[in-house]
């Protein structure tokens, strides 16, 4: 084998005459879940003699009292962190008890014993079947849940009290809700079931791996084996439909060859985020701000969670983290906020191995040779009528699994052939991780939210915590700015980065690999493995870019090397990202707005800070609501010269005077009501094709926010203008679905939640609410600031939920082609959780909310109340002190619900 590396209602009066319902949940932990956990899963706990009553309750009884306030938003109570973790679990599974149960299902590898072989996903025409099967196979051969096996028992008693607190919180609400209450998706399922504390770490293995193993659990690893030998399964168990079970293995390679194709940019993990820290100087208060902007998806497992937990003395945050975290993840505390995006930092690298000479599963390094091991897998698949059991052999390096680079580029060989590094030896490849072990997970999260100062956050990270990829933005009461790329970044010696970037510099195919997000290294000589420190082999705190100020920092998902470009960052490893290189328009509009607070770029929108150039935490939520865009203010001005010019003299045989009309009284905002930023979207939908030919001023490292820059004169205002062509392009479309200049962009742009259909069931998703208007902008289309999205995947992200998506038509920013009963832009991704903060002398006040609303569940009150707020711009406090929860428990006939 390869080794690598108890229910009681309580009626009471509040401070406003009202009756608030109390649900206490108590229950013993040892013994009222027993059976649920098998002997070495024992969720008992330390020994009494052990017991940290910050941590774990005395005599092993959970107790948890859990309120809710206004959006549904759950403040947990407790005397220690089991229990408060109990309460969380409790809570979360109220409203998302399918998301989390599926997770499980995955996490488990038992997508296909559950759901079937695998969904009609569409990677390519004639590859649409058995994604379950490679999905269930490439998560074991990732030790998903062995390694989860492996680490629970190692767990700090911290990650322990959450963990199995969570655990026993989610199994509590499973096992006294009957079945057939359940939400529609998974109602009457077998695969809802009690969980043990090992299920919900493997969840966050996979969690862990989502900027990395993840990406290559669609093909890459179940395709890499050696020549001669077919990555097609084997059934094991007796098969009494032949000839469908064989056509199915046929399809499951095929699958898997279109799914490793699928992945052409290892860097894009299709999440984003904006994030500022503002400093003492430019804040109302001269303490520290925060504008927090995750841009997730708004269904699956990476959904973001709201809730405060509190133990007194202990532990008091108030935040959102993804489904089945035991713990916050975007979150503030009395003394200091953060939040968190993702990071162009690499988490894994690609090991090119020299075979020895007439053997394939023996490879040389340093002149040793060394093995290429077996592990052998079998998982369920259900077929109807019968169950089938298949069987796969894997294989593995001392880095980890070995993969199919040749189905992932043309341009790297397969296992056996000529290598790219090592031209004349046959060569195989591999990778490793950084993220492969996430057992500390918790722990990180968990010192952030209790630290009360900037030095005990940096000491966080500092002690070798990781936030896994993404970088942290932070503010406090004392006005620090601080920004850190935290994410788990593998640590090369300085020749072996040498080696990088003499290779990038003198190959085009490595180096256009390497900015797919691919770092190929050769396996042939130590000289460029990881490289061990004090946190292992990960890059240390000294080594990361990060940067205290007292006005601001940002990040919305470009190069740490422009946090602030009054002070850039460089001399870092090229594993961290790009220094000195083009920045995202998403970035080039926050720094611009941060630089020039009294401008509001249009004038209908407003000052970013306000009269007095000073921000507060409501000034800060209006920023990401003011929907400015970047490319509009950059590029309307010149194009409505150049729709001037042409006045109605048609292009490509279309007359644009009225559409150019409409965006000369275009406000350049994306709100609801802003009639013209459709025909700006698909105008620059088409144009952004050719930014790279067309700008005239190049990028300029010491003017990154305002380069590249300036369209071409060439043709200006003719039936051959660049631009004039773009708009027309994007018209055509516009045209082709009845859309007309004088639409406001609420009538064409919305939100509305499908599903409603258990994985694997073959029924029709159907759509759970009606439309909801939606504002913002495409982040990379558009350019907005406040980044929303489509979504063509036609299933809820991370999950096998089907859901209903659209068909788009190309370069309209994901306009569907009205097929279906679809039209519009039908958004299914972007600002998600988000709030504006500031620390102010009576502590935090914050104002935000979850754009998609605290619930999956269509029956719950939960479900869509803040996406209706989002659409009407009516954000709310973020309660943090017991007066304002006392105050705003929320309302449930004549009772006020605390939780249930």
């Amino acid at each position: 084998m390869n080794k690598y590396k108890e229910d009681t209602m309580n009626l009471r009066k509040t401070p406003s005459g009202r009756y608030a319902l109390s649900l206490t949940v108590a229950l013993l932990g040892s013994t009222l879940l027993a059976g649920c956990f098998d002997s070495d899963n024992d969720s008992s706990g330390p020994s009494q003699a052990k017991v940290d009553p910050n941590l774990f309750p005395s005599g092993g009884q959970l107790e948890a009292t859990i309120r809710r306030t206004t959006g549904g938003v759950p403040h947990i109570v407790a005397d220690d962190l089991k229990s408060a973790a109990f309460g969380h679990g409790y809570a979360q599974a109220q409203d998302n008890v399918c998301m989390l149960a599926e997770a499980v299902v995955k996490a488990r590898s038992e997508r296909a014993k559950y759901f079937g072989p695998g969904p009609d996903v569409q990677f390519a025409p004639g590859a649409s079947v058995g994604l379950n099967i490679i999905n269930d196979f490439s998560y074991k051969a990732q030790q998903i849940y062995a390694g989860a096996e492996a680490e629970f028992p190692n767990l700090s008693p911290e990650s322990r009290a959450l963990i199995e607190g969570f655990t026993e919180g989610y199994n509590r609400y499973v096992n006294e809700t009957d079945v057939s209450q359940f939400p529609a998706e998974c109602a009457n399922q077998d695969w809802v079931k009690p969980i043990t504390p090992v299920d919900l770490l493997a969840h966050y293995r996979i969690v862990g791996q989502y900027a990395s193993g993840a990406l290559f659990a669609t093909g890459a690893v179940f395709l890499a084996v050696p020549p001669g030998e077919s990555p097609a399964p084997t059934p094991v168990s007796s098969v009494t439909n032949v000839d469908e079970v064989n056509q199915l293995l046929k399809n499951v390679v095929a699958t898997a060859e279109a799914g490793a194709k699928s992945q052409t940019n290892f860097a894009d993990m299709g999440l984003a985020s904006n994030a500022w820290g503002i400093g003492s100087e430019l804040t109302e208060q001269g303490r520290g701000a925060l504008l927090a902007n995750p841009h997730f998806p708004y269904t699956g497992h990476r959904r973001l969670y709201e809730v405060q937990m509190t133990v007194p003395g202990y532990l008091n945050v108030h935040g959102a983290g993804l489904l089945g975290t035991a713990i916050p993840l975007i979150n503030f505390n009395e003394n200091l906020a953060w939040s968190h995006t993702v990071t162009t930092s690499r988490r894994f690298t690609w090991y090119e191995l020299v075979l020895k000479d007439g053997d394939n599963l023996t490879y040389v390094k340093d002149g040793v040779e060394k093995p290429i091991t077996t592990e052998t897998y079998q998982i369920e698949v259900n077929m109807g009528p019968q169950t089938v059991t298949l069987e796969r052999t894997f294989y593995f390096s001392e880095y980890g699994p070995m993969i199919a680079a040749n189905a992932v580029s043309n341009q790297l060989p397969a296992w056996g052939q000529n290598g790219a590094l090592n031209s004349s030896s046959l060569v195989a490849h591999t990778y490793r991780d950084a993220n492969a072990n996430t057992g500390g997970l918790l722990d990180t999260w968990l010192s952030m939210s209790r630290a009360s100062n900037l030095e005990e956050f940096q000491a966080v990270f500092q002690n070798c915590g990781s936030t896994l990829w993404t970088n942290t933005t932070y503010a406090d009461d004392q006005g620090n700015a601080f920004y850190i790329d935290s994410s788990s970044v593998p640590n090369l010696s300085e020749k072996a980065i040498a080696l990088v970037n003499f290779r990038r510099a003198g190959s085009a195919a490595y180096a256009g690999l390497f900015d797919q997000g691919v770092t190929l290294l050769d396996g042939r000589l130590s000289q460029e493995d990881w490289v061990e420190t004090a946190c292992g082999p990960l890059v240390p705190y000294d080594q990361k870019p990060k940067l205290v100020r007292s006005d601001w920092v940002q990040n919305s998902n470009s190069s740490y090397w422009s946090t602030n470009p009054d002070e850039f960052l460089t001399g870092f490893s090229p594993l961290f990202g790009e220094e000195k290189a083009p920045i995202n328009p998403r970035t080039r509009l926050g720094i611009k707005m941060l630089q020039n607070i009294m401008d509001p770029g249009f004038p209908d929108a407003p000052l970013p800070a306000g009269q007095d150039g000073k921000f507060n935490a409501e000034e800060l939520i209006g920023v990401i609501w003011n929907n400015r865009a970047w490319y509009a203010e950059q590029f309307l001005p010149e194009l409505l010269q150049r729709c001037t010019v042409i006045g109605s003299t048609p292009v490509n045989s279309i007359d644009l005077s009225t559409w150019c009309q409409t965006l000369s009284n275009w406000d350049g905002l994306y709100n609801q009501d802003s009639v013209g930023a459709h025909i700006f979207r698909v105008f620059m939908a088409n144009y952004r094709n050719d930014l790279d030919s067309d700008l005239t001023t190049p990028f300029s490292p010491a003017d990154p926010v305002g380069t590249p820059a300036d369209p071409s004169e060439e043709n200006a205002g003719t039936e051959t203008d660049t631009m004039l062509l773009a708009l027309a392009n994007g018209v055509s479309a516009l045209q082709s679905q009845g859309i007309q200049p004088t639409d406001a962009l609420g009538a064409l742009q919305y939100y509305r939640a499908s599903g409603g259909i258990a994985p694997g069931s073959g029924g029709t998703p159907v759509f759970q609410t009606q439309p909801i208007p939606w504002h913002g902008g495409d982040g990379n289309i558009d350019g907005a600031f406040n980044a929303i999205g489509v979504v063509t995947d036609p299933f809820l992200e991370d999950t096998r939920f089907p859901r209903i998506a659209p068909s788009t038509i190309a370069n309209t920013a994901g306009l569907s082609d009205g097929s279906d009963g679809i039209d519009g832009w039908l958004m299914a991704r972007g600002t998600s959780w988000h709030f504006g903060l500031e620390f102010t002398d009576n502590g935090p006040q914050a104002y935000g909310l979850v754009s998609y609303s605290q619930s999956t569940d269509a029956m719950s009150p939960y479900f869509s109340d803040q996406s209706q707020q989002y659409s009407d711009k009516d954000y709310r406090q973020l309660f943090f002190t017991e007066a304002d929860i006392q105050a705003n428990l929320v309302p449930q006939g004549e009772t006020v619900i605390s939780t249930q």
